[in-house]
């Protein structure tokens, strides 16, 4: 088994038995994951692989807000306790956590039913308010009382956590959309706009440092839930929305890999495609660049099908909490319906996405006009990424391939029909 984990010393780290089979299972983009049957029962164990969120403080403070999410009724799989009461192991320079095996499966929009998918956008919505709660938390506080838990009519029907299934995780943006003030994306046609020229090597360094670190700075790895410091991450300095001027010069530098590929496929032949169609989109929309400010809150991070696992109809468990942070809270929302709904042909199922949409608003008391923000601010993210051809062509990894011809067909789709994808979330 590649990447086989220390079994011995985990498992008598958490007194969880005697090992009787280990499976990876289906292995993210992210991190590592095993099904692990041992005497005592049956665990999915975590490996913490990804550099970018594999910091012990960081992974420990993940844990406990689930811990405090499961208090307020919030579908989640804490973690367990070792013998010394931590939830993180680190064994040779690794960090590991040992979860209760949840038994479900992964859902995409199209086998939702209508009122699924309202119950979808209202578990986002309790999501996000839930966790305005337990980052307010004072530091060392339980998580807040009956009193305190999101109302019982906007909470999504929930199943109790006795296991785990299948997972996978979602490959981080290269570029993400700051927060914007809430304002409706300019009407009519927009006016082109030159893209300002700098150092080819410059923009694509630049390009580089994003993927790596990301446009929203984390709370630092040591600040306590409720501290002072934690708050200041709410305030914290987000990244611009995509400059068309970096775009251009990543689309340049793509379709010179793409020449330079042989031998030539299908797949080389479609990205060409795409890179010289989303060019000419850039060059008529480039005066269309959101704009910064806008409300923010701490949000999941990452939430799409294979991190959600549903048992029978109901949601069961929100998996995968290496993305927790602050960002637009909206545009969460939006993003997560845009992976949800997005149907082979690259075109969403706006009446499922209109459900959704009003049920979050409501769970979350977002406004129509911070949603028309979000719709925004993402359709403009989605117009200048790259980051599925990036991996291919740069780093040779292809497991993403599966998802672009969708998710690039969605972006052409997206503009044509702006006006009809912005209602279906403010109606």
């Amino acid at each position: 088994m590649p990447h086989a984990p220390p079994l011995g010393t985990l498992l008598h780290r958490y007194a969880a038995g005697s090992a009787l089979a280990c499976e990876p299972v289906e292995e993210g983009l992210l991190n590592r994951g095993y099904r692990l049957r041992t005497t005592r029962g049956c665990y999915f164990l975590k490996h913490h692989f990804d550099p970018d969120t594999a910091d012990t403080a960081s992974i420990t403070r993940q844990h406990r807000v689930t811990e405090r999410l499961a208090d307020l009724g919030v579908p989640v799989a804490p973690p367990l306790p070792g013998r010394d009461g931590r939830t993180v192991a680190v064994v040779g320079g690794h960090a590991y956590a040992l979860h209760p095996w949840i038994e479900g499966r992964h859902r995409h929009g199209s086998q939702l039913t209508p009122g699924q998918c309202g119950r979808l956008g209202a578990l986002l919505g309790v999501v996000h308010a839930s966790l305005e709660h337990v980052m307010r938390a004072p530091a060392g506080q339980s998580a807040p009382g009956p009193e305190a838990r999101v109302p019982p009519a906007r909470e999504p029907e929930r199943t109790t956590q006795a296991g785990r299934g299948a997972r996978a995780d979602r490959a981080p943006r290269s570029q993400r959309t700051p927060p914007a003030e809430p304002v409706t994306a300019p009407a009519g046609p927009p006016t082109p706009a030159a893209p300002v020229r700098t150092d080819r090597a410059d923009r694509l360094d630049r390009l580089d440092r994003l993927d790596r670190v990301g446009p929203v700075p984390p709370v630092g790895p040591a600040a306590p839930l409720g501290s002072a410091a934690a708050e200041r991450g709410r305030t914290g300095v987000l990244a611009p929305s995509p400059d068309p001027a970096d775009t251009f010069v990543l689309i340049e530098d793509l379709l010179a890999r793409v020449r330079r590929h042989r031998p030539a496929d299908c797949f080389d032949e479609l990205a060409r495609h795409r890179l010289l169609e989303r060019r000419g989109l850039l060059e008529r929309h480039a005066g269309r660049r959101p704009p910064h400010g806008g409300p923010v809150g701490w949000v999941h991070g990452d939430f799409h099908p294979f991190n959600l696992l549903y048992r029978g109809d109901a949601p069961a468990a929100i998996i995968d909490w290496d993305r927790l942070g602050v960002q637009p809270r909206a545009e969460e929302a939006v993003r997560a319906a845009a992976i949800f709904f997005v149907r082979p042909d690259g075109t969403l199922d706006l009446p499922k996405a209109r459900t959704y949409a009003r049920a979050y608003r409501r769970a979350a008391g977002a406004s129509p006009r911070e949603l028309a923000a979000a719709v925004h601010r993402v359709w403009w993210e989605r117009l200048n990424d790259f980051w599925m051809l990036r991996w291919h062509y740069e780093r040779g990894d292809t497991r993403a391939d599966s998802q672009f011809p969708a998710s690039s067909a969605l972006a052409v789709w997206w503009t044509r029909e702006y006006d009809a994808v912005c209602g279906a979330f403010t109606d």
